[in-house]
């Protein structure tokens, strides 16, 4: 699946031995603030997709049984040495709906023992279609899951196909029902664009139905050739190709079909109807600390990173042995902070302050009398020109 805010995605530095970093998480004693966002990472899915670089496998449901302990052992740990009032939970994967009913119940019922949940706002389980059936859809809802992400990726049977996906768009319009028959009232739709052989006049019918089923959030992803994927060996060997102006164009009819059905563009990836914006990744995107559970998840908690190792099997049986699940971790200097700021915020719309962009004066003076940049409200903002180019013009601050 595409990731909103999969914090897998961070950069830490490798290299770093376990036995080195069993502390990473003394920085708990001198926090004033309680830690308030958790992401989960569940590897699991019931077919490998040949473009996602996440770490992921094959579904197996004695293995997963077992990891549904150890994560809920992992929380057990992490509620001991830090202090967590969580506001956001946000399970990515991986396909967390992979797990069956009952170990679902069973990691949600963990989370319920570990957790005060009184000051929880945003519950996020991300789903695949055909992995949601109502029974599964009322456990999630009766433990307080409050939002949905539903990788449909695509509307079109072929492109799903390319894609290696498991279900057609009928069975992802089958799955987005059952969930508003749940009771669900903040479902997000994942999009992809940039496919293999994709017209413009597909990625316009997508966008269509996607309107037209009325989610309260649609976040849609340019295709990137990952290594370690099917994909990226295609791409180096030519049968795939990147098209920038292709891209460009399924962009800008992005911009301006979901503008105009209502979503405010506030990320350059996600687009959400008034009042719906991820409050997960909005505080990612800001620079909040957050804590990860699960094989491959990250943790930022005031200037410590560090990551989880990637085997679930030797995720849970360090759990079990009493060893740290810590596989590499760094500090974060000022200085690579304020440069993860820049790059994260200028992405949104509410865009890098001023005084953060001081150091780089002249580049920010050039991008306004480009066009890209523009003054508001104290900060500095992509102009709807600058969206098209986000990367290259938060490169010029990094």
């Amino acid at each position: 699946m595409s990731k909103s805010a999969n914090h897998n995605s961070a950069t830490v530095a490798a290299g770093v031995s376990p036995a080195s970093i069993v502390n990473a998480s003394d920085t708990s004693a001198s926090r004033a603030e309680p830690i308030r966002h958790l992401y989960v990472h569940i590897p699991f899915c019931a077919r490998i997709c040949p473009y996602c670089a996440f770490y992921k496998a094959r579904a197996n449901h004695s293995e997963t049984q077992r990891f549904c302990e150890a994560a809920v052992r992992e929380l057990s740990q992490k509620s001991a040495e830090f202090d967590l009032a969580p506001e956001t939970i946000f399970f990515g994967g991986g396909t967390p709906t992979a797990l069956t009913t009952a170990q679902l119940e069973s990691l949600l019922s963990g989370f319920h023992e570990h957790l005060d949940l009184s000051g929880l706002v945003e519950w996020t389980m991300e789903a695949n279609p055909g992995s949601v059936a109502a029974g599964k859809a009322e456990v999630l809802k009766r433990f307080g899951v409050n939002r949905i992400s539903l990788g449909v990726q695509s509307w079109d049977d072929a492109l799903l196909k390319v894609l290696g996906r498991e279900h057609d768009a009928n069975q992802a319009e089958e799955s987005f029902r059952i969930l508003r028959a749940a009771g669900f009232s903040n479902i997000n739709v994942d999009l992809m664009f940039g496919l293999p052989g994709q017209t413009v006049e597909q990625w316009r019918a997508t966008l269509e139905k996607t309107i037209a089923l009325r989610p309260e959030h649609v976040s849609t992803y340019c295709l990137t050739y990952e290594e370690d994927t099917e994909f990226f060996l295609r791409h180096s060997r030519g049968e795939y190709r990147e098209d920038s102006d292709a891209d460009a164009e399924f962009f800008e009819m992005t911009m301006s079909i979901l503008e105009e059905a209502g979503y405010e563009h506030y990320e350059i990836s996600n687009y959400a109807r008034p009042g719906f914006s991820s409050a997960h990744n909005r505080s990612y995107w800001s620079g909040e600390d957050y804590l990860g559970v699960g094989p491959s998840a990250f943790s930022t908690v005031g200037t410590k990173r560090w990551q989880n190792i990637a085997d679930y099997r030797d995720y849970a049986d360090r759990l079990f042995d009493r060893r740290s699940t810590v596989d590499r971790t760094e500090e974060l200097t000022a200085e690579m902070k304020r440069t993860e700021r820049i790059a994260l915020s200028l992405r949104t719309r509410d865009g890098v302050s001023e005084a953060i962009l001081q150091p780089f004066a002249k580049e920010t003076d050039e991008f306004v009398q480009l066009g890209l940049l523009r003054q508001s409200n104290g900060n500095f903002v992509l102009t709807r020109a600058g969206k098209s180019l986000a990367d290259s013009v938060a490169e010029a601050f990094v």
